[in-house]
Order: structure tokens, then C-alpha cells, then sequence
């Protein structure tokens, strides 16, 4: 069994200067909380298979896109397998951790996502529309997103970039969970004001469109973030999976509503130390 104060190393990365949005903020207040529960150490991306092997599991949280550092995050993740060192996210996640596959994956099977293809010979399969959005397959954070009309796509689409029909949505809600336990939802009213959100109040349908993608993760433990959009027919689509290193925009909840998160992590994260007891090298 894991100590009775486990030994964590939380992956961040403080600096990121992310747009909209302060990391840092969200992971100083909860490493302030976890440090009652765990002893608990920070460390940036490029720093964490230096470290690792001294503690009962690695949080990985606001580290920022893997882009900025590929080859530290290659070595971790070959460190962590080869030691058995338990990784929070697990790192078998099937979305965006595996990179955007899973968009084209889903749109295969016919799931509600923003239909999605990769190659010339499939663009017949995506609804038409006077523009397209056209992304690096390996992209993260809007990082080489471009807008463009339906003539230029031919020329672009090269087995790099991902297609997706641009969609006039009427807003962007995000779901957020611990393990499989719904915790909050946030929207954004403006659709040009991504990071500008509020509490929303989920539809019974709303979760159980939601719930089909973080079962279809399979992830036992963790937090993620499913994003979707309001489509022009009143439908959800899927925009991404978080389960990597989700932004939990925390500063839009209240003080009883950070609070729940909070417990909710910790009770995760013991969970996640007592199945994992053990397995490191």
C-alpha cells in the first residue's frame, strides 16, 4: 500500500503564456489544496524524467501543448512504461493524448463529432460548406488553424493536416470530469469570446452525449474535459477530448464549486495511488 502521505510529482508548466487564460493560477491553487493530502513537488515537462523515480506517481496538469516539447514528452512516457510509474492522466487515453486520429475515428463510426478527414480521396464525405476549417493533425491550442474556402482545399490536404466543415455553432460548452463522475459544465456565450465562461446547466441529454465519449475513453482514472458545440440544428457535436492535460478554468466556478473539485481530485487521486500500489519499477 502507498504511504499514508503519498509522494506526488505535479508536471506544470507555470510560464506557459496561454492565450486567455492563466495556468498558473489554476495549478498554484491546486497544489495549495493537494499539499494537505499528498507531499507533493513541481517540476516543468522537461524536467519530470530527471525526477520522477523518486515519487509514488506523476500528476500531469497545465503543461501546456506537447508541441513545445515532443522529445521530453517521448522520454517521459518511454521512462514511465519501462518503470511502471503511475501516470494521472493515465497515459492509454484514446483522444487527444493519442493525437487528433480519434476525430477522423469517430467520424468514421458515425458518432457526433465535427465530421473530420485527413485525406483528398475523403473530402467528398464532408458536408458542404462555403469554408473549411484546416488544422495540423499534430496541432494544440488553435496553434496553424486556418479558415478557408472550399476551392483551396485540394491543394492543402496532405495527410498533416486534419478537414472539418466550419460550423456557424451558437455557442461551445465543455463537460468536465473526475474518473467517470460529472463535475461542472461551462459555456461560452460569445462564440468569439472562447475563454470568456459560465456555468451551464446540462440537459439530461446534454450528459448523455457527453458520457458516450468519456466512456468510449475508457479511462479509469483521471480528469477530462469533453468540448463540443451547439449546432445549427440544436444538436451537440464533439470538438475535442481532453485527456491529456485539460484546462479546468476553475476561476469560473465558486468558492463551493472549487471545493467540490477539489475532493472530487483528491478522492481520485487516493484511489488512483491504492489501485496503482505497487506497480512501479
Amino acid at each position: 500500500m502507498p504511504p499514508a502521505r503519498p509522494r506526488v510529482l505535479y508536471v506544470t508548466d507555470l510560464a506557459y503564456p496561454a492565450r486567455g487564460r492563466r495556468y498558473c493560477d489554476e495549478d498554484i491553487f491546486l497544489t495549495s489544496r493537494l499539499r494537505e493530502h499528498f507531499d507533493l513537488a513541481l517540476c516543468h515537462p522537461r524536467d519530470a524524467v530527471a525526477l520522477m523515480d523518486g515519487f509514488e506517481a506523476v500528476v500531469v496538469r497545465n503543461s501546456g501543448p506537447v508541441l513545445e516539447y515532443r522529445d521530453a514528452y517521448d522520454a517521459f512516457r518511454e521512462h514511465a512504461t519501462a518503470t511502471g510509474t503511475p501516470v494521472y492522466n493515465p497515459l492509454t487515453g484514446r483522444g487527444d493524448m493519442a493525437g487528433k486520429q480519434y476525430l477522423i475515428d469517430l467520424t468514421a463510426a458515425g458518432l457526433p463529432v465535427i465530421p473530420t478527414v485527413d485525406r483528398p480521396g475523403d473530402l467528398h464525405r464532408l458536408p458542404k460548406a462555403e469554408r473549411y476549417v484546416v488544422k495540423p493533425r499534430l496541432g494544440a491550442d488553435s496553434t496553424g488553424l486556418r479558415v478557408v474556402p472550399a476551392g483551396e482545399l485540394p491543394g492543402l490536404v496532405d495527410g498533416d493536416v486534419l478537414v472539418q466543415p466550419h460550423i456557424d455553432f451558437a455557442y461551445e460548452v465543455s463537460f468536465y470530469y473526475v474518473d467517470h463522475s460529472f463535475q461542472y459544465a461551462l459555456y461560452a456565450p460569445d462564440p468569439e469570446r472562447r475563454w470568456q465562461l459560465e456555468r451551464y446547466e446540462p440537459a439530461p441529454g446534454d450528459l448523455d452525449f457527453a458520457r458516450r465519449f468519456i466512456e468510449w475513453n475508457t479511462l479509469g482514472h483521471g480528469i477530462q474535459r469533453v468540448d463540443a458545440c451547439r449546432a445549427p440544428d440544436g444538436g451537440l457535436l464533439l470538438v475535442e477530448l481532453e485527456d491529456l492535460n485539460p484546462y479546468l478554468s476553475l476561476d469560473a466556478l465558486d468558492d463551493a464549486g472549487r471545493e467540490a473539485f477539489v475532493s472530487a481530485m483528491v478522492t481520485s487521486l487516493r484511489r488512483f495511488l491504492r489501485d496503482t500500489a505497487g506497480t512501479g519499477g
